[in-house]
């Protein structure tokens, strides 16, 4: 793999790559071409073929990319050939939602334990967890190598549950709580956050409506 520094846009959009890949495969599709994949992504071949062609030669002149190998090699890159364990922190409706997708997933990151502090939560079941109290936080991280911790309780709470995460030696957080973290460089935090979606689709929808009135 080449060493050159990867900017966070091309990693964003790896798994998006990946998505395609998998519905081609299911489709049992074996190679691709970057136009293709370009016109299913409204996306530009030479900026497919620049992202990937960051980590080797993937593709072949005249043939394009072979499904499945692609796929191993996007996974390889993404570190998903392996299992990274996942805790969940807010056994919510949101919590609720996010296990449902894991238990579907074929990812290899797995939701491995759901943590909540009501007490009304504790010891019931989400797709075969037993929501635990965050007393066992650091225990449950240390004895099943989890990595990486899912934060979905309100915003009040969100930075207080990061700390005990962070404390408890997680390596990346994923924080739907409309709120930003603070945290050390050596924890990677990425966010999910619904309001700032909604509100882009709003500024797009509001300047199409003002681009049809001229």
């Amino acid at each position: 793999m080449k060493q050159t520094k990867i900017s966070e846009a091309v990693v964003r959009r790896l798994p998006i790559y990946l998505q395609v890949l998998h519905e081609l495969k299911s489709r049992e599709i074996q190679t691709v071409s970057s136009q293709d994949l370009g016109n299913r992504l409204d996306f530009n071949p030479a900026q497919i073929r620049k992202d990937l062609a960051y980590f080797g030669d993937f593709g072949r002149k005249g043939i394009g990319y072979e499904v499945d190998y692609l796929i191993d090699k996007i996974r390889h890159i993404l570190k998903i050939n392996q299992t990274i364990n996942v805790a969940l922190i807010g056994a919510g409706n949101l919590g609720h939602a996010l296990c449902n997708y894991n238990k579907y997933s074929n990812d290899n990151m797995q939701i491995v334990a759901v943590f909540d502090n009501v007490e009304s939560k504790v010891g019931t079941e989400i797709n075969n967890l037993t929501v635990l109290p965050m007393g066992q936080l650091a225990d449950k991280i240390d004895e099943l190598n989890i990595r990486i911790g899912i934060v979905t309780v309100p915003a009040s709470e969100a930075q207080n549950v990061a700390n005990q995460l962070i404390d408890s030696g997680i390596e990346g957080i994923l924080n739907f709580a409309p709120t930003i973290l603070r945290a050390p460089d050596s924890v990677r935090i990425q966010y999910a956050d619904f309001t700032k979606e909604l509100l882009s689709l709003a500024y797009y929808l509001n300047n199409k409506e003002e681009a049809n009135d001229e």
